[in-house]
This record gives C-alpha cells, sequence and structure tokens, in this order.
C-alpha cells in the first residue's frame, strides 16, 4: 500500500506521514528533507540556490545518509530549498531515489509537495493537507523559537507566503492536489485529532485497518 501525503508548509503533513506509517506498519521517506539536504549542501559549498547548473551538479551526487536533521529545519535550509527545488535538474535527480522507496515490497508512506500527483499517481491513498495561512505562520514561527531561532512571526509570515507561490507557481510538478486527493483542513484541530482523522480517511479509502 502506497500513501501520498501532500500539503503546504506547516500543515501537520510530516507529522500525520509519521503517524500513517506507524500506524499501518510502514516505512515513511520525508521528500522535503532530500530537497532541504540539498539545500543545505548548496549553501555549504558556496554555491547560488538559483543556479539551476550548480544545484543540479550538487543533487545529482547527494547522499541521503549525509542530511544533517538540525541544519536541515532552520528557515535559511527552508528558503533555500523552495528554490532549488523548482529546478528541473534537481527534481529529475531526486525522482528515481523517491520512486524506488515507494516501490519497495509492502508499500510505503512519502510527504511532500508532488507525491500523488508526480511521484506516486497510482498511490492507494493520496492525501493533501492544508490549513489557513495565519495558523500555519504561528506554528513554523513556534517551532523555529524551540529550536532558538531568533525570528519575528512577520518574517515567518512573509516567508511562507513566499514560498507557496513558488511551490504552486513552478513549472515543473507545481504544488497542488491531486484529482482524487482527500482534502484534510487542520486549522482547527488538534494534532492527535488530525492523525485521527487521516487514519479514518485511509481506512475509508482502502478497507485497511491499523495495526496501531
Amino acid at each position: 500500500m502506497i500513501i501520498a501525503v501532500d500539503g503546504t508548509l506547516a500543515s501537520g503533513k510530516g507529522t500525520i506521514a509519521r503517524a500513517l506509517a506507524k500506524a499501518f506498519g510502514l516505512p515513511c521517506l520525508d521528500t522535503g528533507a532530500l530537497y532541504r539536504g540539498v539545500a543545505v549542501a548548496v549553501l555549504d559549498a558556496g554555491a547560488d540556490p538559483h543556479n539551476c547548473d550548480e544545484a543540479t551538479q550538487i543533487a545529482q551526487g547527494f547522499d541521503p545518509a549525509t542530511i544533517d536533521e538540525i541544519k536541515i529545519r532552520t528557515s535559511e535550509a527552508g528558503s533555500a530549498a523552495s528554490i532549488v527545488s523548482e529546478h528541473s535538474g534537481v527534481r529529475h535527480a531526486l525522482f528515481d531515489l523517491q520512486r524506488r522507496f515507494a516501490r519497495q515490497a509492502g508499500g510505503a508512506v512519502l510527504d511532500g509537495r508532488d507525491i500523488g500527483t508526480v511521484i506516486c499517481p497510482d498511490a492507494n491513498v493520496k492525501l493533501f493537507i492544508d490549513a489557513k495561512p495565519d495558523i500555519r505562520a504561528w506554528r513554523r514561527w513556534q517551532e523555529l523559537i524551540d529550536r532558538g531561532e531568533d525570528i519575528a512571526l512577520t518574517d515567518i509570515e512573509r516567508q511562507l507566503v513566499e514560498r507557496d507561490a513558488r511551490d504552486a507557481g513552478r513549472a515543473d510538478a507545481p504544488m497542488k492536489p491531486a484529482q482524487d486527493a482527500l482534502l484534510l483542513d487542520t486549522s482547527q484541530l488538534s494534532i492527535d485529532a488530525a492523525i485521527n482523522k487521516a487514519v479514518e480517511l485511509v481506512t475509508d479509502k482502502t478497507g485497511v485497518s491499523p495495526i496501531t
């Protein structure tokens, strides 16, 4: 069983994807971490995230094992990831890795922005997670503050709007719900309520009950 979890920044899609993987006994891939990892590698190399050739070259030689979970979760890494993910060469370099993960024996859960539309258009279940922009901005700001970053909420709101526009407006694999995606708005839901709803949607769609 393949479960595709797409959605906007700070909508809760990563948390939901991990919970679904645990509930149904499946491996989980945070595809956004791949792009963030490439973005950090670009920045560490002193390259320009806007430079398609430089970013693509780094993506082609990227090893997911080198991902630093702390470094990829900064606001700088997030902004750079949104930029490098616009480059078709970068997306092509990471495509096969994601597809292989999805098609392993037994299936998998993948979360990102183009899983249901590009990476796994044949997924058994496609979810698109979203929330109101002001709520997402506050969630992201709180996350960064808890990690020790000194950043204003207004800056997060601006970055979120810019990133939404880039992700939805790029020519190659824009962020959008698949036509057959099940929509889940987490604006007014607690983490537990959002997870329970997602599990319910998967079970209703597939007839498969959670194992936990």
